[in-house]
C-alpha cells in the first residue's frame, strides 16, 4: 500500500468510516483522482489532491457559490486540507455522456441550459480568477507548442508564425469584447451527470473563472465527447440567446451572438487539442 494510501485509510479510520470498499470513480486532466466509496448505508465520493500538486480551496469556494445559487454541486461531508483529501455526496454514474440520444437530449440539455443561466444571473464571480488576455494567450500557446511543435514536429515559418498571432490576437479579442460572466470552465458532457432530483450534478468546476459569456454555452454544445447537427447546436444557442437577452445578460444583435459563440468555439478547441497532446506526450 502507498504512503498516499495509507494516509487516506488512516483519515478515513479517524472519521468513523469501518467495513467499507474503494474503487476507481474517475479522473480528470490534473493530479486529482477519485474514488467510490462503498460503506453499508450507501456511497460517497472521495477526491484525492495531493497538497503539492493541487489545493482542494478553489474546489470548496466554486462549490459553495454553486449550491448557494440552487444549483446541485457535490455536498462537502469532510475534508483534510492539509493531506488534500476531501468526501463528497455521489452523484452516481449516470454522466451526460453515457446518457444523451435522440429521446433524452432534449431534457437534458433543457436541464443544463437552466442551471447555466442559473450561474451566469445568480453567481457573483468578482472574486474568481480572471479569464484575462494572459490566460487566453497561454491556453492558444498549448496548442502551437504541444500540438504543432511537440505532437506533429512542425515548426512554423515567419510568415506562418505571424499568421498564427493574428489569429491568436483575433480570438482572445472575441473573448475579451464579450460580457464577463460566471465560468465553469469545463462544462460538458462528462461533468453533468444525469441524476432523478435537481438535475444536472455539476462537477470539476474548482477551474471557474470570470470569462466571456459564450464559452460554457461552446463548452456544453460543441463538446469534444458528443456532436449534433450544427443546424440543431445552432438552434439551441439562440435559444439560450434569447433567454439571456430576457434577463439582461447581452445587449447585442443574434448575429454578434452567434460571432462570438462561434469563434469561441475555435478557441476551446484549440486549447484542448493542446492540452491533450501534452497527456498524450507526457
Amino acid at each position: 500500500m502507498s504512503d498516499r494510501s495509507n494516509q487516506l485509510k488512516h483519515w478515513l479510520d479517524q472519521l468513523g468510516y469501518r467495513d467499507y470498499r474503494l474503487s476507481p470513480a474517475s479522473e480528470d486532466a490534473s493530479f486529482r483522482t477519485y474514488l467510490r466509496l462503498k460503506t453499508g448505508d450507501g456511497s460517497r465520493i472521495v477526491m484525492d489532491a495531493p497538497p503539492e500538486k493541487e489545493s482542494c480551496g478553489p474546489f470548496i469556494t466554486v462549490a459553495q457559490k454553486l449550491r448557494d445559487a440552487d444549483l446541485n454541486a457535490p455536498a462537502i461531508i469532510a475534508q483534510n486540507l492539509a493531506e488534500g483529501f476531501l468526501v463528497l455526496t455521489d452523484f452516481g454514474c449516470n454522466d451526460y455522456l453515457s446518457q444523451l440520444n435522440q429521446e433524452s437530449e432534449g431534457t437534458l440539455y433543457a436541464d443544463a441550459l437552466a442551471a447555466l443561466l442559473l450561474m451566469q444571473t445568480r453567481i457573483e464571480a468578482d472574486d474568481l480568477p480572471s479569464y484575462d488576455e494572459a490566460l487566453l494567450n497561454q491556453e492558444l500557446d498549448l496548442f502551437h507548442d504541444w500540438f504543432l511543435g511537440r505532437q506533429l514536429g512542425i515548426s512554423l515559418d515567419p510568415a506562418q508564425q505571424s499568421s498564427w498571432q493574428s489569429i491568436k490576437q483575433a480570438l482572445v479579442e472575441n473573448a475579451l469584447q464579450q460580457p464577463q460572466v460566471f465560468v465553469h470552465r469545463d462544462y460538458h458532457s462528462r461533468n453533468l451527470m444525469k441524476v432523478d432530483t435537481h438535475n444536472p450534478g455539476i462537477l470539476d468546476f474548482q477551474d471557474a473563472v470570470k470569462g466571456p459569456i459564450t464559452y460554457d454555452l461552446v463548452s456544453l454544445l460543441r463538446d469534444c465527447y458528443i456532436a449534433w447537427p450544427p443546424a440543431h447546436v445552432d438552434q439551441l444557442a439562440l435559444d439560450y440567446y434569447e433567454s439571456a437577452c430576457v434577463h439582461e445578460l447581452v445587449d447585442v444583435k443574434a448575429a454578434q451572438f452567434m460571432h462570438w459563440f462561434n469563434l469561441m468555439g475555435i478557441q476551446r478547441h484549440l486549447k484542448a487539442i493542446g492540452i491533450f497532446s501534452r497527456l498524450n506526450i507526457r
